[in-house]
């Protein structure tokens, strides 16, 4: 593999890049809603003489390029659904569709996606095995992973996936950096529903009824220890409460009360261990005060388990592009969701930040209706993920 000439292809597709975010950022769809998203994505790849497939787990795509010969299969993927949020950037390609923003960067992974396959495709004989293009829909909601469903609909087969990539920009470290880790990379990321039943009655004879508000604060307070005094110190942990809803008047004992969390961790034990506590403990203090209990926990994405292997060969592309000061592996693994994980638990998987700050702008965090990612990380995010694929088939040919 010769880095140059894949340095001067991702210069040569750099501005058709650019254009492919702009339309897509442009033109956000909300999770199971990107059709207009997954149309252009199809568009681009036939322009490829590509022959992609729609319409697997929901309006996610997928194109194989082929190479020279037969050998592995490395999937590389990008997520392309966008947010509820009205933007704020004031950019000339902002949003179209009120009440939606790319806030994420999927836009930017999609873009960077289409530009790696533009190298790739113009490079296929100079390789063997093959590479397999995944645009992944429905990354934002945790109750229904896209990444899931197309698992699901045979994403990883056909030709079967050896090995998969992913990345994703980072607004908060600037153009250059790139990140990642062995082992864990993201948290598991659960919800729960927890619905208390009293009895209302009038606030000034409360001894006539039982008072949802003072279980569930009981059970919200009881709650909180599980982290603190059954979760093994040195293993991280995460539980919120988010949502507390109770009473209809000011008079008036709450008969009901709704609560609403997440709880993130990196350990399947550690995991089960607070789901079983959070169950005993919402029947219990329920039980214990003469009212009743519901509980609901919801498994979403699980925690996001970088390959050992996978992490080294990125190091070590990452260091020849970007020097070792720019390289920050490993680092310091984020309670936050990412359904790449459904991959990295069937195939040997390596996901990687790229940083997309300008140095000297303001540092708006993702999910922030301020958020902009800076084009002059595409060459860096590209260059990563087109080297890794083609080292990953070169070495195991």
């Amino acid at each position: 593999m010769d880095k140059n000439i894949v340095r001067d292809l991702v210069k040569k597709y750099e501005e058709t890049v650019v254009k492919h975010y702009q339309w897509l950022h442009a033109h956000p769809e909300l999770s199971n809603q990107e059709k207009e998203t997954a149309a252009y994505i199809a568009a681009e790849l036939r322009k490829m003489g590509l022959e992609p497939r729609e319409g697997v787990g929901g309006y996610g795509v997928i194109a194989v390029i082929e190479g020279k010969g037969p050998g592995k299969c490395v999937g590389l993927r990008a997520d392309i659904d966008a947010l509820p949020m009205t933007e704020n950037t004031g950019l000339p390609f902002a949003s179209q569709n009120p009440g939606v923003m790319h806030a994420c960067g999927h836009d930017a992974h999609a873009s960077m996606l289409l530009g790696a396959a533009l190298v790739l495709n113009e490079m296929r004989d100079s390789f063997d095995g093959c590479i397999k293009l995944i645009f992944q829909p429905s990354e934002e909601n945790s109750a229904d992973s896209g990444a899931k469903r197309m698992i699901a609909d045979g994403a990883l087969e056909n030709p079967h996936v050896d090995a998969m990539i992913g990345q994703h920009v980072d607004p908060t470290t600037n153009i250059g950096v790139i990140s990642s880790a062995p082992g864990p990379m993201s948290a598991a990321s659960d919800r729960f529903f927890i619905t208390v039943e009293g009895k209302s009655s009038h606030a000034a004879r409360p001894h006539t009824g039982i008072d949802a508000v003072a279980v569930g604060a009981q059970i919200v307070s009881t709650l909180n220890t599980i982290i603190s005094r059954n979760v093994d110190a040195s293993k991280s942990s995460v539980m919120t409460i988010g949502k507390f809803n109770a009473g209809d008047r000011y008079n008036v004992l709450a008969g009901r009360a709704e609560m609403e969390g997440t709880c993130r961790n990196y350990s399947p034990e550690v995991r089960a261990l607070v789901e079983q506590r959070m169950r005993d403990i919402v029947h219990g203090v329920a039980e214990g005060m003469g009212a009743k209990a519901e509980f609901k926990y919801i498994h979403g994405f699980a925690p996001l388990i970088n390959d050992a292997g996978m992490v080294k060969m990125l190091e070590e592309i990452a260091i020849d592009l970007c020097g070792a000061e720019n390289v920050v592996i490993p680092m310091v693994p984020g309670m936050g969701g990412e359904d790449f994980s459904f991959f990295a638990e069937k195939v040997p998987a390596v996901f990687y930040r790229t940083g997309c700050h300008k140095e000297g702008e303001k540092v708006w965090p993702a999910h922030n209706e301020n958020m902009v990612v800076d084009p002059g990380c595409f060459p860096y995010g590209m260059q990563i993920m087109v080297n890794c694929a083609l080292t990953y088939l070169e070495e195991n040919a």
